[in-house]
């Protein structure tokens, strides 16, 4: 679920494009898992996160709680609205020669943000992720997300932390189940029959920017184009469908087009409040979540697309320059711990899917994932349906860049 921004991303490639890949490995090798702990006691570590959900921020300074008590690390949440923001300043720090004692120790991270940083070199090297010692669980087998991320391989230079996959939601006290759009087609239609009860956020907000992929997925002529790079020679005729979808779609929006929701919260707030019928995330609990913290009516209820939604990994990554890598490194691995995962996917918690093999966890363990509540407007695995590939992150930079000129300035 990591921000984007396809200007900050732009300028962080033009900044950094002339410098060098050849970096130095951290001093904190996982293989040495004891040191890797006696090093990052007394440190502080930064981890610079999305910060617009009030469940998420309480679950990472939980987290934060927990690291300092049982190893000595102090975890500050830095709050993002933009995690290309951070990746800014990773690439700021290293043009300016400062190699060492980075301001960003943690990053959550995926997509072009992951794209940026490991083209250009700036992650701690060698690759770590696989050799933390919870990556044992880790469901690589079956999950090959937390491997590629959208379509760049990890290499273990990021480690995953949540699964993420679209999903609607709708009031079936105000709308039926039967009516809801089984596909972007579909929804336009139910928008032009709807006028003013569906909208989206702008991108570069990360779920506005979610939905232009999902309806180019769809959409595309040639899907098997939308995970190489965008060919700038093409890319007018290969984005034309969604464009134009867009073009039909805008007048019949909240506000007719003229404006739209900041973020998921203001979207899920605009469904609490009657103002818009149809809504979505990135997250299948987001909807039972919200209901169990009073953000949103017991009728609420998901549905998906016959076809399949995107679904990838969100990670978090360690800059090369990190000052505090090994607390970093305790961090990382505490989030893929099978207590840390089994509470951040109960709804009443955050809802975040797991990364982890329940066939790789001890019986405990595995009682406690199976003791979680889906929620009343969780999908199980069956109805969530495929998860559809998220295209290569150079897509979504000329998409995101496309969309602001065609329609930034109504926003």
């Amino acid at each position: 679920m990591t921000v984007s921004s396809a200007g900050l991303f732009t300028r962080i490639a033009a900044i950094a494009g002339w410098l060098a890949l050849a970096l130095p490995a951290g001093a904190a090798d996982p293989a040495d898992w004891p040191a890797v702990l006696a090093e990052a006691r007394g440190e502080t570590v930064y981890f610079h996160a999305w910060g617009g959900s009030d469940a998420i921020n309480r679950y990472i300074s939980w987290a934060g709680e927990t690291v300092s008590e049982r190893y000595g690390v102090t975890v500050k949440q830095v709050k993002l609205d933009d995690t290309a923001r951070a990746v800014a300043a990773v690439v700021a720090e290293k043009a300016a020669g400062r190699d060492a004692g980075g301001s960003v120790d943690l990053i959550w991270i995926n997509g072009e943000n992951f794209a940026a940083l490991k083209q250009q070199g700036l992650l701690l090297s060698p690759g770590w992720a696989d050799r933390l010692p919870n990556w044992r669980y880790v469901d690589h087998e079956n999950q090959p997300t937390v491997l590629s991320d959208f379509t760049i391989a990890t290499d273990g230079l990021e480690s995953p932390w949540g699964g993420a996959k679209l999903v609607f939601f709708h009031d079936a006290a105000r709308t039926k189940a039967a009516d809801m759009p089984r596909s972007a087609v579909d929804l336009l239609a139910w928008a032009e029959a709807n006028p003013g009860r569906f909208s989206y956020p702008a991108p570069p907000d990360f779920i506005g920017s979610t939905f232009l992929k999902q309806v180019l997925s769809e959409l595309a002529a040639d899907r098997e184009r939308l995970q190489r790079p965008v060919d700038a020679a093409t890319f007018a005729a290969d984005s034309g469908p969604l464009f134009d979808y867009l073009d039909r779609l805008h007048p019949h929006l909240w506000r007719s087009g003229k404006a739209f929701p900041q973020n998921y919260p203001d979207m899920k707030q605009k469904l609490a409040d009657g103002e818009l019928d149809i809504v979505f995330a990135f997250n299948p609990a987001e909807a039972s979540a919200a209901i169990a913290g009073g953000e949103l009516p017991d009728t609420v209820r998901a549905f998906t697309f016959a076809k399949g939604t995107l679904g990838n990994t969100h990670f978090v990554a360690i800059p090369y320059n990190a000052n505090a890598a090994a607390g970093a490194l305790v961090l990382a691995d505490f989030l893929l711990s099978p207590e840390a995962q089994a509470r951040k996917q109960d709804p009443a918690i955050w809802g975040d899917p797991t990364v982890l093999a329940l066939d790789k966890l001890g019986a405990a363990d595995r009682r406690a994932f199976e003791a979680i509540p889906l929620g009343v407007a969780t999908l199980g695995p069956e109805a969530l349906g495929p998860a559809l590939p998220e295209p290569h992150p150079d897509w979504m930079t000329h998409i995101e860049a496309e969309w602001t000129r065609r329609y930034g300035a109504a926003n």
